[in-house]
């Protein structure tokens, strides 16, 4: 006999795993279907340790500038084994959570491969062969992975995706990263500190081409001043294994091709989604490049079946995963019959976006050219972090608060950090404009001194014409 469930969930990261606790939750018997570790990438390969790693190396970084805080440390080396693991064994305990939470929440746990036979019909393939689950609902998170490049595909040796980059055998001497997104800038910047050569290669004409311009150019002066080779408008063209690493053919802005010799590279040109092999061709559920197609509380094309997370439509973060994970096991539970869940659409303009390299980068809404291009008149503050006693006192003087509204309205249409801690700072502005507020609650809020935080006081009021503090 197949074992039936309300919901079964196909994929256990923070999307995955997220849903079935809610779902669980809401009364609903649910099973889950992982075929590496529960926690999903972000957990064990992604967003968890990869700050522990980025933590270590902030801390050695610090370590080497004591003397600016009337300190003396000498001797100071990085054990990058012993950095490693620590961060395998925060990932660990990680791990260890989310298997206590599925028992807590009383969600069954299946091991293995699985693929949808049918709507309302899985199959998974683990140790034990293969079993049959069914089920009323079944939400799909099966999460993405890193992007190939055809001339550089990963061996674990001198070329690597985020996942080698991780758990190095050696400590890189010359590295190459190929891309500027969060995932390639972070690690950039945790090599840097550590104290190889970085060179980060970006063909768009600014690095964290999704930020604002204000931000990316920023960013680029602070990596450079800390020793980083930046090259915008660039490409890799090939690159070939040699005795000692790698040999890059890289294309400048120019259209000349250069060879350059690196001991290790890191390909970080996005993810691809894992659509592949779980049966959504065989149901009849089409994907492009990919992607899932979903309505705002995700619903496929076919009923019963749903997708959340990175097999879905962008941004892809974990955040964003588990806020869809949610919103689906509320949306089956309401169809099941539950009259108390309000489930609410997904809105992306809502959605925080972090890098934590160094210095760190968080951001909301539009940068101020998308919402001129969206046909806003703006309203942009700026606020430095020279400005601001705590950050001074923390020895963390360079950033900036950067603030976007509609002159028409007051509406917050977007906010945009750059400095120490701009990751703990931005949900201020996510809750500011969820609520949709406007500058003259921004105002009149009374923000705690001395904190960080008043520097998006600031920058809301400079706004306006009224900054205080610059």
């Amino acid at each position: 006999m197949a074992e039936q469930y309300d919901v079964i969930v196909l994929g256990s990261g923070p999307g995955g795993y997220v849903a079935a606790i809610r779902a669980a939750q809401l009364g609903l018997k649910t099973a889950i279907v992982e075929r590496e570790n529960l926690g999903g990438i972000c957990l064990n390969w992604g967003c968890i340790p990869t700050k522990a790693l980025l933590r270590s190396a902030e801390v050695f970084h610090q370590m080497q500038h004591a003397k600016a805080y009337g300190l003396s440390a000498t001797g100071v080396t990085a054990d990058l084994a012993a950095v490693v693991a620590r961060s395998r064994g925060v990932a660990k305990q990680l791990n260890q959570g989310v298997t206590h939470l599925m028992k807590k929440n009383k969600v069954t746990v299946h091991m293995g491969v699985g693929k949808i036979l049918k709507p309302g019909t899985l199959e998974v393939t683990g140790e034990k062969g293969k079993e049959t689950l069914t089920a009323k609902h079944i939400i799909v998170a099966t999460g993405a992975r890193a992007r190939d490049l055809p001339f550089a595909k990963a061996d674990g040796d001198k070329i690597w995706t985020y996942r080698h980059a991780m758990t190095p055998k050696e400590m890189p001497s010359k590295l190459l990263v190929i891309g500027s997104g969060a995932i390639g800038i972070e690690f950039a910047s945790f090599y840097n500190d550590l104290g190889a050569k970085v060179t980060v290669v970006e063909m768009m004409d600014r690095i964290v081409p999704v930020e604002d311009k204000d931000v990316s150019t920023f960013l680029e002066k602070a990596l450079v001043k800390q020793g980083m080779t930046i090259l915008t408008g660039t490409g890799v063209d090939g690159i070939t294994t040699t005795a000692t690493g790698i040999k890059a053919k890289i294309k400048g802005k120019d259209g000349k091709v250069t060879e350059e010799d690196f001991s290790h590279v890191i390909v970080a040109v996005g993810v691809v989604a894992n659509t592949e092999n779980i049966g959504l061709e065989e149901v009849g559920i089409k994907t492009e490049r990919g992607i899932i197609a979903i309505d705002d509380h995700g619903r496929t094309a076919v009923k019963g079946i749903w997708a959340i997370g990175d097999v879905t439509p962008g941004p892809w973060l974990a955040h964003k995963a588990s806020h869809e994970g949610v919103t689906a096991a509320e949306a089956i539970a309401k169809e099941l019959g539950n009259k108390e869940v309000h489930p609410h659409g997904l809105d992306r303009n809502n959605i925080p976006g972090c890098t934590y390299c160094h210095p760190q980068i968080a951001s909301v809404g539009m940068t101020e050219a998308k919402a001129k291009e969206a046909g806003y008149t703006v309203k942009v503050g700026n606020f430095p972090f020279i400005g601001n006693g705590k950050a001074i006192a923390l020895g963390e003087p360079e950033g900036f608060i950067k603030t976007v509204f509609d002159a028409k309205t007051g509406e917050l249409l977007g906010a945009h950090m750059i400095g120490a801690e701009v990751t703990e700072l931005i949900q201020g502005y996510v809750v500011g404009k969820t609520l949709e507020t406007t500058e003259q609650e921004l105002m009149q809020t009374v923000f705690a001194h001395p904190t960080l935080s008043e520097m998006m006081h600031e920058s809301v009021l400079s706004a306006y014409g009224r900054a205080i503090h610059f």
